[in-house]
């Protein structure tokens, strides 16, 4: 029997709703997993490579044409999740895994804000194949191949699939889609693509120190 960490015991889906467009709306985020996820421990791998845990740094999409500092999303005293503070910028639910941990590593983006597409706009066009690099704080650089991208309605979020245990380290973009509704100031849907760690890049090597040359007396 595969043996696999419970991620997390989730009460609510996880939904990225602070995606705006003109006027913009509030940031609502639904209630996080209420269980944090459990630490990954690389025997516990069953499958593909795995990373010890470091917190991410930077975010880099080629085929969305994004590169993006990481911010932390923590929960808001209301128990709803953070989102970023601008278009442009990608953040990391702490709730979740680290990428290239063992479990699910959470990313989160706004598909548009306050009349500025958001480095998530296009995650929708993601297919197959499609290679997500997180660069972290200890070096390494964690790649990702993406293996689908699917549309949900908010009131349908896939909370099991995004957050449910893993045998592997995996990752999940999301961002929102679908008709915005002007009546609730959101949109209706979410935009999730999952993806699977493809390489561990370790750190670089530290360069040996070499004593400067003097001259002799």
């Amino acid at each position: 029997m595969s043996r696999r960490v419970v991620v997390s015991a989730v009460s609510a889906a996880l939904l990225v709703a602070g995606c705006s467009a003109p006027p913009p709306a509030p940031n609502t985020v639904a209630g996080p997993p209420s269980t944090a996820p459990a630490a990954s421990q690389p025997g516990e791998l069953t499958s593909g490579p795995l990373m010890e845990s470091s917190p991410p740094v930077t975010v880099s999409i080629p085929k969305l044409g994004v590169t993006s500092t990481l911010v932390d999303l923590a929960t808001e005293p209301d128990g709803t999740m953070q989102v970023p503070d601008d278009a442009s910028t990608v953040g990391w639910f702490t709730g979740a895994p680290s990428p290239g941990a063992l479990g699910p590593a959470v990313l989160a983006g706004h598909v548009d804000w306050k009349g500025t597409k958001g480095a998530f706009y296009h995650l929708s066009t993601l297919a197959p194949g499609d290679e997500v690099s997180v660069t972290r704080l200890d070096g390494s650089r964690a790649v990702f191949a993406v293996n689908k991208v699917g549309r949900y309605p908010k009131n349908q979020f896939p909370t099991d699939a995004v957050y449910g245990p893993v045998d592997h380290a995996a990752l999940r973009l999301i961002t929102c889609g679908g008709e915005f509704d002007s009546a609730t100031g959101h949109y209706r849907d979410n935009i999730v693509a999952f993806a699977d760690l493809k390489q561990a890049q370790p750190s670089p090597a530290p360069q040996p120190s070499w004593p400067s040359a003097t001259t002799p007396h």
